[in-house]
């Protein structure tokens, strides 16, 4: 969930965040800070599923069935993929028509 942030976030704008980084740390220090998040959103994850196996451990003990979720997770999953393979045809076919107009042009180009 967190990488769908980072699809907003432009080049020019990852740009300046690595610099003000650079200009606050100083470069030698951005493998350290670098190595800490790692280590942070890789403890977050891992918390993040210890919490999830204890609720449905508690689920299941309670008699709770927990299926329904399973079902709706592979549901969301199948529209993503389908919304992903919609999307990479459309492009595709988007390429071939660009393709296809740019291989029409005949003539000379002249530079300025």
């Amino acid at each position: 969930m967190i990488s769908t942030y980072f699809l907003f976030i432009s080049g020019a704008e990852i740009f300046f965040i690595m610099f003000i980084v650079v200009m606050v740390f100083g470069a030698d220090k951005i493998p350290g800070i670098a190595k800490g998040l790692g280590k942070g959103m890789r403890q977050l994850r891992d918390a993040t599923e210890d919490i999830k196996q204890e609720i449905h451990r508690s689920a299941d003990k309670q008699g709770i069935d927990t299926s329904v979720v399973k079902d709706i997770q592979k549901d969301i999953d199948g529209i993503k993929n389908s919304l992903d393979s919609g999307i990479s045809k459309d492009i595709k076919k988007e390429i071939g028509e660009v393709g296809k107009h740019i291989g029409d042009v005949t003539g000379t180009i002249k530079r300025k």
